[in-house]
């Protein structure tokens, strides 16, 4: 009896997409959960630059789809590899699909995200929402002489990732990209026009590769250099700033849920 019931599509499947098509309605609406969300979503920060600056962890993607609307088309996100990865039980292997997304404006912005799914396009929206949640600054500088808009890195820079270190170096103006395919992406989506690159390891392992070059180009903000030595002028952080904001809201969350 049970088991009949289950088999053709009636019991409990039914009652879920029942459900499903329910809560339709208000799906393009964002509720934010988190304090940051709350302060975005209400135009108290202006800018993703103001996030960064107080090292404010993004835990929301919409955050991203706030500040680079995907009507506008600004944020590009690219497909870079789709592994399948395997585990053994005890019915055999269980085969499930893992998807490195990387999202980039070509102007200073790069993010990379992976997933695990059984299903592909699965891993590949959720490494999608990973990548929008790891979106962080490229610091861009010059080769030689500080003339026109900064086209290279401002030092060099490593990153590791298992058996891949990649080493990126500044490059003349006029040099291009010189990377290998995956990397180039990587590069050209953070806004590099110039660069040399090198590679020890197992870099066919893609994964492993786009993220040593990743982590080596997230690095660039992390060099303390000369020109960065001036006196730093604090200002408070958007938490501090807007806490009155922010209490009155849980207040009126709090109110809300005794109802």
């Amino acid at each position: 009896g049970g088991f009949g019931r289950g088999r053709d599509g009636r019991g409990r499947g039914r009652g879920r997409g029942r459900g499903r098509g329910r809560g339709g309605d208000d799906k393009d609406e964002w509720i934010p959960v988190t304090k940051l969300g709350r302060l975005v979503k209400e135009g108290r920060i202006r800018s993703l630059e103001e996030i960064f600056l107080h090292s404010m962890p993004i835990k929301e993607h919409q955050i991203v789809d706030h500040f680079f609307p995907p009507t506008a088309g600004k944020l590009k996100d690219e497909v870079m590899t789709i592994k399948p990865v395997q585990k053994q039980s005890s019915a055999g292997q269980r085969t499930r699909f893992k998807a490195y997304v990387a999202v980039g404006d070509f102007d200073g912005h790069i993010g990379l995200g992976k997933k695990c799914s059984s299903e592909v396009a699965t891993a590949i929206r959720g490494a999608l929402i990973m990548a929008k949640m790891h979106l962080v600054p490229i610091r861009r500088g010059y080769w030689g002489k500080n003339s026109g808009l900064p086209h290279t890195i401002p030092m060099k820079l490593s990153g590791t990732c298992g058996s891949v270190s990649v080493r990126l170096i500044p490059a003349p103006r006029g040099t291009g990209l010189v990377a290998a395919p995956a990397s180039k992406k990587i590069l050209a989506m953070a806004g590099l026009e110039d660069c040399y690159s090198t590679t020890r390891g197992h870099s066919r392992t893609t994964g492993n590769f786009i993220t040593a070059v990743f982590n080596a180009v997230s690095a660039s903000y992390g060099y303390l250099s000369p020109e960065l030595w001036k006196p730093t002028v604090f200002s408070k952080a958007p938490f501090q700033e807007h806490t009155d904001f922010l209490a009155k809201e849980a207040e009126s969350a709090k109110a809300d849920a005794a109802y």
